[in-house]
C-alpha cells in the first residue's frame, strides 16, 4: 500500500526530467522490494533484464539472472518471499545523452539482518527501466570490522 502511495505521490508532482526519471528508476526498485515480499516471482523477475546479475552477502553469490531465478522460485513457490524495507535512496541517472543509465544506493531494513545497503545499475529498455545488477550487502560498522574480518577468515577454507 506504502508503494503504491508513493507512487502516486511521486506522480502526480510537478518534476523536472531528473526527477521523474529518478523516481521512474525508484518505482522499478520497489517493485521489485514488494514483489520479493509477496513471493511473486514472476513480477520480481520482470523488473530485471534477461542478463542481469545478482550479487549477493555471500562472497561465492554472484548469481546470472538464470541462476538467481533457478535458487528463488522454489522459495517463491512455497510462498516464502523475503522482506527489505528500503529508505535513504540515491538514485542518478547517468549524464549522457540517452539518459538510459541510472546507479543507486539505498539502506534497507530486514527483520533477520537489521540495516543492510542495497545498490546497482539499471538501464533505460524498450519496456522501461530494468535492473542490470542489484547487490545487497552488510553494513558493518568500522569499529567491528576488525572482529567481522576475523570471523569471516576463521570460516573460509584456503585451498592447499
Amino acid at each position: 500500500m506504502f508503494v503504491l502511495i508513493a507512487t502516486l505521490m511521486l506522480t502526480a508532482a510537478p518534476q523536472t526530467a531528473d526527477t521523474a526519471e529518478q523516481a521512474a528508476v525508484s518505482i522499478v526498485i520497489d517493485r521489485m522490494h514488494a514483489a520479493a515480499s509477496r513471493a511473486d516471482g514472476a513480477d520480481y523477475f520482470a523488473q530485471f533484464t534477461p542478463d542481469a546479475r545478482f550479487i549477493g552477502t555471500d562472497s561465492g553469490e554472484r548469481w546470472s539472472l538464470v541462476a538467481f531465478r533457478a535458487y528463488a522460485e522454489p522459495f517463491f513457490a512455497r510462498g516464502q518471499g523475503w522482506t527489505y524495507v528500503p529508505h535513504d535512496r540515491v538514485v542518478t541517472i547517468a549524464p549522457i545523452a540517452c539518459r538510459c543509465v541510472a546507479w543507486f544506493d539505498e539502506r534497507l531494513d530486514n527483520a533477520s539482518y537489521g540495516e543492510t545497503r542495497g545498490s546497482g545499475v539499471l538501464r533505460l529498455t524498450d519496456d522501461g527501466w530494468k535492473i542490470e545488477q542489484y547487490v545487497l550487502s552488510f553494513a558493518v560498522p568500522n569499529d567491528a570490522a576488525r572482529d567481522v574480518v576475523a570471523l569471516i577468515r576463521q570460516q573460509t577454507v584456503t585451498p592447499d
